[in-house]
């Protein structure tokens, strides 16, 4: 006899059928069948309206170089969230790019797309991770795609991306801590919020870096389905951080760091460097180091504002 392998969403929808769901933390299994409304928060601010029924269409928009935990976190996120009395999954995730040949993500990962930009259904969430320079075919999808989207959100520097598009001129956004700096420098019509988890503007988002996506999809559960699914969601996924909560919560990277337990990091990205072979330049009679010479001409197109960060 074959035994079937059972994954992790067919192990929690057989728990949620058995009820034990409902003595877990943050259940929302006692809310009233059939009701969106009883089951969101009426703390929750800029809600958003789930379809009466069927998925809400995510899509990613992937290119090479597209950073893993970027995509894959929001990703996990919407494909974990579980409504009471709801057959259909709450989300339904496709990814998008320019041909339907695979790409290499970060790590050498290869994904198949499952789209082009001609071929892509409508979305009501945008995913936008950090990956190769897009193309202007890649930036009028967008654009287009931005106009009927209840949210477009980018992670770590896809802010970046997002930003070429012009859809952030006179917006808040964010990015990584690393590229505050540089973003700002180069879109000067954008207000770069330092140290936020994540910053929403309209129906345009963006997440710090990495893992601040992870919380930015948790936020925009929230939103759709109320604090208490969110939390539901959080409590299956194992993820204990809230900083979907509180998108304040990134304040640690608002200031940039040049040194850890005596070592020099690299004021541009904070990774710790050996000073003996590292690129460096002399500011203000203080030494600065960097993980390459790239970092370095970044704080040498700007030293006066790199040092006023720190």
């Amino acid at each position: 006899m074959t035994r079937k392998n059972i994954t992790r969403r067919e192990l929690l929808q057989a728990s949620m059928a058995l009820g034990c769901l409902a003595a877990a933390p943050f259940s929302v299994a006692a809310s009233e069948p059939g009701s969106t409304e009883s089951r969101r928060s009426s703390a929750v601010t800029n809600p958003l309206k789930p379809p009466a029924e069927g998925s809400i269409p995510v899509a990613f928009l992937v290119s090479d170089g597209a950073v893993v935990i970027d995509f894959c976190g929001p990703w996990e996120v919407f494909q974990d969230v579980m409504v009471p009395g709801q057959m259909d999954m709450a989300f339904k995730l496709f990814t998008v790019s320019e041909k339907t040949n695979p790409i290499q993500a970060s790590g050498g990962m290869k994904i198949t797309p499952d789209y082009t930009l001609e071929t892509a259904p409508a979305a009501k969430v945008i995913v936008i991770p950090a990956q190769s320079a897009p193309s202007e075919a890649v930036l009028a999808w967008v654009r287009k795609s931005a106009k009927t989207a209840d949210v477009v959100m980018s992670v770590c520097t896809g802010a970046y991306l997002l930003a070429q598009t012009g859809l952030l001129a006179g917006k808040a956004a964010t990015t990584h801590h690393g590229s505050y700096i540089d973003f700002a420098r180069k879109y000067p019509d954008i207000h770069v919020k330092r140290g936020a988890r994540f910053v929403e503007d309209g129906n345009l988002a963006s997440a710090g870096g990495l893992s601040s996506g992870i919380d930015l999809a948790l936020r925009i559960v929230e939103r759709y389905y109320g604090r208490e699914l969110a939390k539901q969601t959080a409590y299956d996924l194992e993820y204990q951080a809230e900083g979907w909560m509180n998108s304040d919560s990134n304040a640690v990277y608002a200031k940039l760091r040049t040194s850890m337990d005596g070592r020099p990091l690299c004021v541009v990205c904070s990774m710790a460097i050996d000073p003996t072979n590292a690129a460096k330049s002399v500011y203000q009679g203080k030494t600065y180091y960097f993980c390459s010479s790239d970092h370095k001409s970044i704080f040498d197109a700007s030293p006066a504002e790199f040092a006023s960060a720190i």
